[in-house]
């Protein structure tokens, strides 16, 4: 891993040497990083964890990383010396790859000093933003597939590290492979691909390319047939290949369709595969697809096997960035008390859950998630009772669980700056994954007007956040 510690905001520079100069450097704070509720972002799939501990592993100042921020003539002599021998020594905790989040979870804590917990911030949200992004995109559209996807995004991508982690967070996210090579070697994950346009026009006709093609890969033969006319000729030629393919006992893989009407092409392309016996031929599509496309091409019966997407995945189009927040949630005080810390804002929205919190999933009869709780660490919550749970601003809607079993979200990741937390491999991830989402009903992940998931606070949050709330009011 890359040493990334130059890669944060300047301002984030200012406040550490601010924090050396004022004596705050080696205060203690918590700091929670989530993301808040957006237009069609009901739910996230939290990814990049693995990197996000690499990062952490190497941080550290070289000289010549000293040597650029003195150039800038913005900080004093104590904050460059806590750069000498700088390393993490605090405490992380982090929901695990690949599980299912809500707005306002933390998906990661930083418990810290301050000097450190303010680095970090800029670095994490990049990670944690990115790959959380890329996996809710990813099983948006593999929850409306039926069968499965081939992320194809590298050449779309904004930049190499965008197509490499992007391409891992789709795996995470439902996707069966990839067509970046680097990310296949570098993550162990399935490579896939077949032949552009410009195999087919760099011979005479378009059947002797796919000819030359099967020849060459007789076992893998996947022919695009849309060069020049789907129907009339790409469709008629891979089946002249694949019974000789067959003749010679092979298999073929199947055809990809890359434009055009592609509910039509596909029901007609499957039934000339059929009537030539070849009903095992798969049909792949791709060409600017996301799940909306996906559930209309669904819904008008197209014979769509495995989806090919690129843009709108790599991208995820349309919504840009994640918009995950690192905001502090306490500190202590010159005694060595935690005092909660509390964002205020004229917008429900953006005020903050104060306090060092975790999250439980409450699972109906211990099997299906029925809501999720946003909890202090400390708080104790009797399980042998039932557990009655409110809206946090209707507070007079309310549910009451007798038959419940809560599952703790995060994980202690760091402690003490020494990483005790066994990272899984991506297999292992997309395994979570999977398991994760089986917890939640169908209602929840549908892609039109999903039921609304609770996510509440308990009563010792509560109560603290109204309290600091009137507090502020009050001064």
């Amino acid at each position: 891993m890359r040493n990334l510690t130059l890669l944060t905001d300047l301002y984030q520079f200012t406040m550490m040497n601010g924090y050396a100069e004022t004596g705050l450097a080696d205060t203690e704070a918590v700091f929670d990083l989530f993301f808040r509720q957006m237009p069609n972002l009901d739910f996230a799939v939290a990814a990049g964890l693995e990197q996000a501990v690499d990062y952490i592993k190497n941080l550290r100042f070289e000289e010549d990383d000293i040597a650029y921020l003195r150039s800038l003539n913005c900080f004093g002599e104590k904050f460059f010396e806590r750069l000498k021998t700088f390393r993490f020594t605090g405490d992380i905790f982090a929901m695990r790859e690949g599980e299912m989040v809500f707005p306002h979870e933390p998906l990661m804590t930083v418990r810290a000093p301050l000097f450190q917990a303010q680095l970090v911030e800029t670095a994490l949200l990049n990670i944690i933003n990115h790959q959380t992004l890329i996996a809710t995109k990813a099983m948006k559209m593999a929850n409306e597939t039926k069968g499965g996807i081939a992320e194809f995004g590298l050449r779309r991508a904004q930049g190499p590290d965008a197509g490499i982690y992007g391409a891992r967070a789709a795996i995470i996210g439902g996707c069966v492979s990839t067509s970046n090579v680097l990310a296949g070697k570098m993550f162990g994950v399935k490579v896939s691909g077949t032949h552009a346009h410009s195999w087919v026009m760099s011979f005479p006709t378009e059947l002797e390319a796919f000819r030359k093609y099967a020849e060459l890969y007789p076992d893998e033969c996947l022919l695009l047939v849309d060069t020049y006319d789907t129907l009339r000729s790409g469709v008629p030629n891979a089946i002249k290949v694949f019974d000789e393919l067959k003749a010679a006992g092979h298999k073929p893989l199947g055809i990809r369709l890359d434009s055009g009407d592609l509910a039509y092409l596909s029901k007609k392309a499957r039934a000339m595969l059929d009537a030539a016996g070849h009903t095992e031929a798969k049909i792949f599509a791709s060409g600017d697809i996301d799940e909306y496309i996906i559930a209309s091409l669904n819904a008008q019966g197209a014979k769509i096997d495995v989806w090919g997407i690129g843009t709108k995945l790599i991208t995820a189009s349309p919504r840009p960035a994640l918009g995950g927040v690192y905001k502090m949630a306490a500190m202590r005080d010159k005694d060595g008390n935690w005092v909660p810390k509390m964002k205020i804002s004229d917008t429900h929205e953006k005020i903050t859950n104060p306090g060092f919190k975790t999250t439980y999933r409450i699972l109906d009869g211990g099997r299906k998630a029925a809501a999720d709780l946003i909890a202090l660490d400390d708080e104790v919550i009797d399980t042998t009772k039932p557990l009655t749970i409110f809206h946090p601003v209707e507070t007079w809607k309310k549910k009451t669980f007798t038959d419940y079993v809560l599952k703790k979200l995060p994980v202690q990741i760091f402690k003490n700056g020494e990483l005790i937390y066994d990272l899984p491999d991506l297999k292992e991830i997309v395994a979570y994954a999977n398991a994760s989402k089986g917890e939640f009903w169908e209602e929840y992940k549908r892609l039109i007007n999903p039921h609304v998931y609770k996510v509440d606070l308990s009563d010792g949050l509560y109560d603290l956040k109204k309290e600091l709330m009137e507090e502020v009011s009050t001064n």
